[in-house]
């Protein structure tokens, strides 16, 4: 792998990844603005013709990231000092969430495959629209969000490696390690359980 701009532009792209998600474990605020530059680069890598990644829907997600990663840090600040409890979803909230993922995946494959030259239309598609799920469910600390996370980084660590973006593969591997680590984690530090419809 040869070292250009972009390659630099993933590389400090996954170090801000990495930085996000053990904030995110440790439950701290800062996880937000490392959350927010890492995925903003990413936009940059997806789209640009001269890095001929052609993962569109992947920039689409990596440019949700960077509101969603607004709207944690303004959510996590509205209580100051005061910790945001961690949620527990009822089975009907997960149902809708899971349902909703499963009619929007197909058809953002669809449109992608059709209308663009995105590679791996289908895969992209999947982790893109369940990513958007997790990433909300994640913002509103809900527990499950890192089982979401646990599926999502697993199938990810095939869709980057298929378009020679080791880096990021490697990225995914780290993740799918410290989303299982994160669910520990946060099981362990949850005091008591709030359910939300």
């Amino acid at each position: 792998m040869a070292f250009d701009l972009y390659t630099g532009i993933e590389l400090v792209s996954v170090l801000f990844s990495v930085f996000f998600l053990v904030l995110l474990m440790r439950q701290s605020i800062w996880c937000w603005p490392f959350g927010i530059v890492g995925s903003a680069l990413g936009v940059v890598l997806f789209v640009s013709p001269e890095a001929a990644v052609n993962l569109y829907s992947e920039a689409i997600l990596y440019s949700y990231y960077v509101w969603i990663g607004i709207y944690g840090w303004i959510r996590w600040s509205s209580k100051s000092n005061e910790k945001i409890a961690i949620v527990f979803w009822s089975s009907k909230a997960h149902i809708i969430a899971i349902g909703l993922g499963l009619i929007l995946a197909p058809a953002l494959g669809y449109f992608m495959n059709t209308y663009t030259e995105s590679n791996s239309p289908y895969i992209d598609a999947f982790t893109t629209v369940f990513s958007f799920i997790a990433s909300y469910m994640q913002a509103r600390k809900v527990m499950s969000s890192w089982h979401f996370w646990i599926v999502i980084n697993a199938v990810s660590i095939g869709l980057y490696y298929s378009r020679d973006l080791y880096l990021y593969t490697g990225l995914m591997v780290v993740y799918f390690a410290l989303s299982i680590v994160g669910l520990i984690q946060w099981k362990k530090d949850n005091s008591e359980e709030v359910t939300q419809p």
